[in-house]
């Protein structure tokens, strides 16, 4: 079984859109899997978005270019007012239905583990936990549990399709490091607080494909800005293109 396996990294997902631009016609999973904006590009994917609509849509993010500040009521409520970006996850979610095996990550913050929700369980509420960064966003309750930023404990969720039976798997990793100097603390104390280690079977074939480099500022992973979408989705279309003929050979079926 192959895979396309979509990592966390805010803006910077504009990268993975153009990426599958470029390989939509030579590559075809039988799964994909996605964590925190991974998990809402990979939704759009997986329901047959087309790979110019993707684009488009993450041209068109100005839901994302600002948010209001607010004073949060409780520690599971964020500083940043997500409105306007909520109303965007549940236009995706809402345009498209998944045509190939679909699941997400998000993480349960009181037990500080992942859970693997596949789609017919996930709604547009489900997408937002996946990218509802702590501090930042509101965390979201699903079914009596709070939950977190899928990435929080591993931004690739490459285990997570391992576990799904996957055997081939494309990586899309749009976040090489961690890109708040002020969060990183945070979120590798939570990384050891956890019991939650990832492993990713022996004999399992990964192709990863992403920037050497952050792509921008901290800043610039969490507010969008139509000049770095183009840039983002520019850079991963033309990396991607430069790999295409050899992804195209491995993840032929046999």
């Amino acid at each position: 079984m192959t895979a396309l396996v979509l990592s966390a990294g805010g803006m910077y997902g504009a990268y993975q859109a153009g990426a599958w631009r470029a390989l939509a016609d030579v590559f075809h999973p039988d799964l994909v899997v996605g964590a925190s904006i991974g998990a809402i590009t990979g939704w759009a994917i997986a329901g047959g978005c087309h790979p110019d609509e993707l684009v488009d849509r993450w041209l068109h993010l100005d839901a994302a270019s600002h948010y209001r500040w607010k004073f949060p009521r409780g520690p599971l409520q964020g500083v940043l007012d997500t409105t306007p970006l909520q109303a965007a996850v549940r236009g995706i979610y809402e345009s498209f239905q998944p045509r190939t095996r679909f699941a997400m990550v998000a993480t349960d913050l009181m037990k500080l583990r992942p859970v693997v929700f596949r789609g017919e369980e996930v709604s547009w509420r489900h997408l937002m936990a996946s990218a509802a960064l702590p501090v930042l966003f509101d965390q979201v309750r699903l079914d009596g549990r709070v939950y977190s930023d899928g990435g929080l404990l591993c931004a690739v969720p490459l285990w997570a399709a391992a576990e799904m039976g996957a055997t081939k798997m494309l990586v899309i990793d749009v976040l090489p490091s961690l890109p708040s100097h002020i969060g990183r603390p945070l979120i590798q104390s939570m990384r050891m607080l956890s019991r939650f280690r990832p492993v990713v079977p022996d004999g399992i074939h990964i192709v990863r494909l992403g920037p050497a480099k952050l792509l921008g500022s901290p800043l610039e992973s969490i507010y969008w800005t139509r000049a770095n979408a183009e840039a983002w989705i520019r850079a991963g279309e033309e990396q991607a293109a430069a790999i295409k003929h050899s992804i195209a050979n491995c993840f032929a079926r046999e």
